[in-house]
């Protein structure tokens, strides 16, 4: 990575330069943009829900310009899964392993709380093979594929990544 980063918590006023990372990617549609924009306005800038089951991690350049994201959280009714429900880099900073720096930390975070699993959903498009070849080179298995999901012809491919304790108190992760 050439670009030192500091990763941390997002606040209210990074709301519109995440619109502009998710627009940025090219990968979502409208629709999808807003959807991500209303869970940061639900965790981060609505005071009414501060104990909102979404966490949200940014990357930070040493100027404090946001240039990559992360929103995850716990899946209701599982013991200790978590879904990564966003991951964004700015698309002028791709390859850079901004993503992975990213990732890395929430998985991180993750084991902190003895996470079991982190599970992360995309699609079969062929724009997307990038994304399917990003979460294979960091450990995440193909476990499920749900045939046509998004539509016809674009099925929605889920990830997991396996997260085990040892009896010792370290933490090592592995795919199945």
């Amino acid at each position: 990575m050439d670009v030192p980063l500091r990763l941390g918590e997002l606040e209210p006023g990074h709301r519109d330069r995440l619109a502009e990372i998710l627009r940025g990617t090219g990968a979502f549609s409208d629709d999808e943009v807003l959807v991500g924009i209303e869970l940061f306005d639900a965790a981060i800038t609505s005071e009414a829900t501060p104990d909102t089951d979404y966490s949200f991690l940014g990357a930070f350049t040493p100027e404090a310009e946001l240039v990559g994201y992360a929103c995850y959280g716990p899946t209701p009714g599982t013991d200790r899964v978590h879904d990564l429900y966003w991951i964004a880099v700015d698309a002028a900073a791709h390859g850079a392993g901004i993503g992975t720096a990213i990732l890395t930390e929430v998985e991180r975070r993750l084991q902190q709380r003895h996470a079991r699993m982190l599970v992360a959903e995309t699609s079969s498009r062929s724009d997307y093979a990038a994304t399917r070849d990003f979460y294979g080179r960091r450990g995440y298995a193909e476990s499920a594929r749900v045939r046509d999901f998004y539509a016809p012809g674009d099925d929605r491919i889920i990830f997991t990544k396996r997260f085990q304790h040892s009896p010792d108190g370290g933490e090592h992760s592995h795919h199945e």
